[in-house]
């Protein structure tokens, strides 16, 4: 991009932006008679910017659309030369991501969504945003701001990735994360640190877990649905029990993971003296996938009914096992995906992972 161009762009999404849009407007002193100045809009038009009301839904990988719509009132005819801008909120809105800019026919895009982002046919009174291969880190608030000169206005659009949470704890045991090892560790496993709205949203769907685990934003939280004496105690209601924010360093706790669909598959593999955690590994390379992580597995389990009785390696050197359907002799009750903790020893099969 020519300089100058680039320069304009840098300022329009550090908010720096005034141009006169050609609306007809006269200034005048107010009537403290301290100098200041208001506008008065002699035509009376306003700009309006709007998005669904409604949670746009996706998942890992996909192409998704933002809706993001502008219109004048009363309509105007003549064309403007309109400024569109996106960012990512945060979910108490103290801070915004640049997304894109486009001026006319010029769009940049910033950071992580260089290359995925675009407007979708940009035409009259259409601003809507298209992300392409989206990514666990996108689901969130997004603002839409249309700029037509001194006109300014914007509205906002939640992204929700379709996913799972689950608990996570390294094999050294329960309460050894700080904040920044629990995101590391989330990585890991194939997923991000959770935010509060999934988490609260995996609590409604049925999640109660008694052991607090760090989210996103640094705070540390737990789920229950059936209150019991060691969670909280008996005299409070089902819901989120929250720690608030914790020392990032300092405090120490297990970590709450987000996982959403996959692009390939998990598949179960299994020989007759069963395997060691580095055999398991090699019989996943020799059939040209790799070990599968945690939230793969949860992945599979949630989205892909993955069903399987018999217990199976994963790349942290956990034994897991997924069950859709109960049945005797495969744990509790309730579908899940069952644990066998970090053993030292021992021989079991071996869940895989393979692209599609």
């Amino acid at each position: 991009l020519p300089l100058l161009l680039e320069v304009t762009l840098l300022q329009l999404a550090s908010g720096s932006h005034h141009h006169y849009n050609g609306f007809y407007y006269n200034h005048i002193m107010n009537d403290k008679g301290n100098g200041q100045e208001k506008v008065v809009y002699f035509n009376e038009v306003k700009l309006v910017v709007e998005t669904p009301k409604d949670p746009v839904y996706s998942s890992n990988g996909a192409n998704v659309t933002l809706p993001c719509h502008y219109r004048y009132e009363p309509d105007l005819e003549a064309k403007h030369k309109i400024r569109i801008k996106w960012s990512k909120l945060r979910d108490d809105y103290t801070k915004e991501q640049d997304v894109l800019v486009a001026i006319g026919k010029t769009i940049v895009a910033f950071g992580d969504f260089r290359g995925r982002a675009h407007l979708r046919h940009p035409g009259r009174h259409e601003a809507s945003l298209v992300i392409s291969d989206v990514r666990l880190q996108d689901d969130g608030k997004y603002r839409c701001e249309v700029i037509d000169g001194l006109e300014d206005e914007s509205n906002v659009v939640d992204l929700r990735l379709q996913g799972i949470v689950f608990p996570y704890q390294p094999p050294r045991g329960q309460y050894r994360l700080n904040f920044h090892e629990a995101k590391r560790a989330c990585q890991d496993q194939g997923a991000i640190l959770a935010t509060f709205n999934q988490l609260f949203q995996a609590w409604s769907e049925g999640l109660d877990w008694c052991n607090a685990g760090w989210l996103a934003d640094g705070t540390v939280q737990y789920p229950i649905r059936l209150p019991r004496k060691p969670c909280g105690g008996l005299h409070l209601a089902p819901g989120i029990r929250s720690y608030g924010p914790r020392h990032q360093h300092l405090h120490r706790f297990d970590a709450f993971c987000f996982s959403s669909g996959l692009r390939g598959e998990v598949f179960y593999l299994d020989h007759p003296a069963r395997m060691t955690l580095e055999e398991a590994k090699q019989s996943c390379q020799d059939v040209g996938a790799e070990i599968a992580r945690v939230g793969q597995l949860y992945s599979a389990w949630k989205f892909l009914g993955l069903d399987r009785c018999d217990a199976g390696w994963l790349a942290d050197g956990s034994v897991r096992y997924p069950i859709v359907k109960p049945r005797a002799n495969c744990g509790p009750e309730e579908p899940g995906v069952r644990s066998f903790g970090f053993p030292s020893k021992g021989r079991f099969g071996v869940f895989c992972y393979k692209e599609r």
